[in-house]
């Protein structure tokens, strides 16, 4: 990186508008004294919430050369070496000399080696607000927290809720309307079918598979592979492929290996463990352990998987329109993941999808209630989830269902209604 191309980069930026967004139910807080980190997949919104952050400086009076916006992934600024970091502050003040706090917004921060040690000096001695994104959440949450020790906050960017997608899509909700709720109800599907990334929830119905697809091969190729020297590529394909093909499932690695090597990939022991805890670290992929107040007995069951989003499902899996139950139940672990960290299932003569840590509330989610076995099935899981866990809060998620179903079930509510409104019901105590 040299300082004439790095000008016209923080020359270019200042010129130009922010590009239009829509406002999100995550904002990045900005006088909080501490580093900030956005970390979520590709294409999640991190760079949006960043340009909403600087338009509510600007208009709280902020000047806009005191706002500085870097895109590490831009390659006028490759190669770039750590000593090279500090050209960035020095350029910005000969550009625009004069005092004041600035505001220091660094995209994909990963690609820049040496940013934690620059990051930490830049705020034990200057006068700045410093924001960062990264691809990784282990990234940001390690060496961000691990460099700043306890000055720095990460946050968790996922794709729109369904909440979110409604407003996207610019369709209001009126509770006790029929016709209104038929038009959410009709949206609901369209949200598991297509997922929640904001470019494809805004584009044409025609253009949402390819996007998809690209989303895809992108975060294969550059994510994975590229970023993280993977080695056997065939290996982490066959998994990516198999996550996104078994969303809301239980995933036993032991037998996943003996799949793969009767397929004839070729691999050491440990790999595939480790190219899940990559897809873990990217943030792809969540896997939930049995609630068990036993570490041991967590590790002998098999984890229950979730991938970041639905519409992900249709790049991986072709007639992934009808695999709606696991995208209903994947869609419920995702806001519930929005808002706390940790989530298990409940195992045992039953299966329940998810439980809080701390017992306090447990959920069950299927597509359809209209057949009486399924009722019944349904009926019995609730029931041995009470046993469990006879304090806590409990749910039943339906999108199909036969009139009555409320009185028959305790806490069965269309899926739709519970995303919408389940906010404080899942907020950590």
């Amino acid at each position: 990186m040299n300082s004439d191309g790095l000008k016209y980069v923080l020359r270019e930026f200042v010129g130009r508008p922010l590009p239009p967004g829509r406002p999100r139910q995550l904002q990045l807080p900005t006088g909080t004294g501490k580093v900030i980190g956005l970390s979520g997949v590709r294409r999640c919104g991190k760079t949006f919430l960043f340009f909403d952050a600087m338009r509510r400086l600007l208009d709280e009076g902020v000047d806009r050369r005191r706002i500085v916006y870097l895109n590490f992934e831009d390659d006028r600024l490759h190669p770039l070496a750590p000593r090279e970091l500090d050209l960035v502050l020095r350029c910005q003040r000969e550009l625009f000399p004069g005092t004041g706090r600035l505001y220091l917004f660094l995209d994909e921060v990963q690609n820049a080696p040496g940013w934690e040690r620059w990051v930490r000096r830049l705020a034990d001695t200057e006068d700045i607000a410093i924001f960062v994104t990264g691809s990784s959440s282990r990234l940001l949450t390690r060496d961000l927290s691990s460099a700043m020790r306890g000055r720095s906050v990460t946050l968790e960017v996922f794709p729109l809720s369904f909440r979110e997608f409604l407003e996207f899509r610019g369709i209001d909700f009126e509770p006790y309307d029929a016709r209104q709720e038929s038009v959410v109800r009709a949206a609901f599907e369209e949200y598991l079918h297509w997922g929640g990334f904001p470019e494809v929830v805004l584009a044409d119905p025609s253009m949402r598979p390819l996007i998809l697809e690209e989303y895809a091969s992108v975060m294969l190729a550059r994510d994975l592979a590229e970023r993280r020297g993977i080695r056997n590529e065939g290996l982490i394909r066959a998994l990516l492929r198999h996550c996104f093909r078994n969303t809301a499932t239980l995933l036993s690695l032991s037998k996943l290996s003996r799949d793969f090597k009767s397929l004839g990939l070729d691999f050491g022991k440990n790999t595939l463990f480790d190219y899940v805890r990559l897809l873990e670290d990217a943030g792809l992929v969540f896997l939930l352990p049995v609630h068990e107040s036993s570490v041991r007995k967590q590790a002998r069951n098999p984890r229950k998987l979730h991938v970041v989003d639905t519409g992900l499902v249709a790049a991986f899996l072709p007639g992934a329109e009808r695999d709606v139950g696991h995208k209903l139940e994947t869609a419920v672990f995702l806001e519930c993941r929005r808002r706390a960290r940790e989530w298990h299932y409940l195992g045992g003569a039953s299966e329940v999808d998810l439980c809080d840590a701390e017992g306090r509330l447990f959920v069950n989610s299927c597509w359809s209630l209209a057949d009486p076995a399924t009722i019944e099935r349904e009926a019995a899981a609730m029931e041995f989830g009470a046993q469990l866990l006879p304090a806590a809060a409990r749910s039943l998620l339906y999108h199909e269902h036969v009139p009555g179903i409320e009185s028959r079930i305790a806490g069965a509510r269309p899926a739709w209604r519970w995303l919408l409104e389940c906010q404080q019901e899942i907020e950590p105590a």
